[in-house]
């Protein structure tokens, strides 16, 4: 692996040490310069090397495991118990909405709370709702409900998850790291988790699958609970006393990152969402379909790799920008109606730029205040995940009133107006942060 020439060095893991801290006057003052000067990036293994990421590496397979296998056999169960297609696919579809009001109505508990304590009560709540499923008089109204708990609980465990790696790895680089490995495991989990679901269930009832996701809930709260530290809770300073989500919206920089990450998506998962219609129209084959929804989480986790593993800090962070800008002009092929191989490459591409996400994470986590973190973080977990879902039932509808190809095309094309208004906001931030910074010098300077 190259090792990028000397600079600063990093943070030791759990470091309090910030780069770029932002100040707390009102409206966005004193933000995180997004051009770092260089410093060494440790790679992946150094990440490997703390004990606790590790420990919560593990938690992260498990809860996966348990999410992805729960979601499969819950669907399967429904439809055998009432055998309606509608059912089955609402049962599968209802991760979004509820993942959008707990992460809007529940951000607060992320910092009200010790970090580990949420952690650990999330995955517990989430094994206590897959055992009421495997009950045999749970009805589906409550099979439904269980669902949605589900759903609601998960953007508060994953923000107090994203918040406390901070704790665990520091704020810089490793972070950063960090939060790409989580990433890659749950792109991987769109290739693998849905294969070994459906294999499981050639050998054990619906029932008995969800039953085993129990357990991968309970092994991953016993892991969080045993092998991390005891950490008290974040918003108790006087960040805790500065408002709910309204308040942190307020603050420019935080809302256009907020944006930087929302946006991307909403347009990203059109030709994933499009993949069965698009094969059909072009009348390929079943192997083929495969390679359309396979192309864009492989590109992305090519693109991840590579960002994560031979780009500096300071070189991830100047390719924000125009890798944001590229995301989604590969769509624009789809004019053309290619064939699965060239559709196929046009979103692998497409995926790999979503490496924009190592140098925004880094911005993100020097611009929010520590105190704050835990509910930035649900909050903009939540709004991806809803963006995502807003995305999908979008393109279908659009679906049904123009060719799939053209919806594809135009994605690209309205996509990229949008994320060219989101990158001119971000760097408006930008460059009133580096006007307050040298005002701060001048007034330094003359004193």
């Amino acid at each position: 692996m190259p090792r990028p020439p000397g600079g600063e060095s990093l943070p030791r893991p759990g470091s309090r040490r910030t780069v770029g801290r932002r100040g707390a006057g009102r409206g966005g003052a004193g933000v995180a310069d997004p051009q770092p000067q260089p410093t060494p990036t440790p790679g992946y293994r150094a990440v490997f090397a703390v004990r606790e990421f590790r420990v919560v590496f593990g938690a992260h397979l498990l809860s996966l495991l348990g999410v992805v296998v729960s979601e499969i056999a819950l669907t399967v169960l429904v439809y055998e118990l009432t055998r309606s297609p509608l059912l089955s696919a609402l049962t599968f579809a209802l991760g979004f909405l509820p993942y959008l009001l707990g992460g809007t109505l529940l951000a607060g508990v992320a910092d009200r709370y010790p970090p580990r304590r949420v952690l650990v009560v999330c995955d517990l709540v989430c094994a206590a709702c897959v055992a009421l499923m495997v009950v045999p008089a749970t009805p589906v109204a409550g099979l439904l409900v269980l669902r949605c708990v589900v759903a609601a609980v998960a953007p508060v465990f994953n923000g107090t998850r994203m918040a406390t790696l901070a704790d665990i790895l520091g704020e810089g680089d490793l972070f950063v790291l960090g939060r790409s490995l989580l990433r890659i495991v749950s792109q991987s989990a769109l290739l693998t988790g849905f294969a070994v679901g459906g294999l499981l269930l050639t050998v054990v009832a619906p029932r008995g699958a969800i039953a085993i996701t129990a357990a991968t809930f309970l092994a991953s709260a016993l892991l969080l609970r045993l092998g991390t530290r005891k950490r008290p809770a974040r918003g108790v300073g006087e960040t805790a006393k500065e408002g709910g989500n309204l308040s942190l919206l307020r603050d420019r920089r935080i809302r256009a990152l907020m944006l930087m990450f929302w946006v991307p998506p909403l347009f990203a998962v059109v030709p994933e969402a499009l993949a069965a219609p698009y094969a059909d129209q072009a009348g390929v084959s079943t192997a083929a379909l495969g390679l359309l929804m396979c192309a864009l989480p492989v590109g992305t986790i090519a693109g991840e790799l590579f960002a994560g593993s031979a780009l500096g800090p300071a070189t991830r962070s100047r390719l924000v920008y125009p890798l944001v800008l590229l995301g989604v002009l590969p769509y624009l092929l789809y004019l053309v109606q290619p064939g699965a191989a060239l559709a196929g490459l046009a979103l692998a591409i497409a995926g790999a730029t979503g490496a924009y996400t190592l140098g925004l994470d880094a911005w993100f986590v020097a611009a929010v205040p520590e105190g704050r973190r835990g509910r930035a973080m649900t909050l903009m977990t939540a709004g991806m995940m809803t963006a995502q879902g807003v995305g999908m039932a979008g393109a279908g509808l659009a679906a049904e009133f123009l060719p799939v190809h053209l919806v594809v095309a135009a994605t690209g094309v309205l996509g990229t107006l949008c994320l060219v208004a989101v990158v001119l906001e971000v760097r408006a931030t930008d460059v009133r942060a580096t006007e307050v910074r040298d005002g701060a010098d001048r007034h330094v300077t003359s004193g």
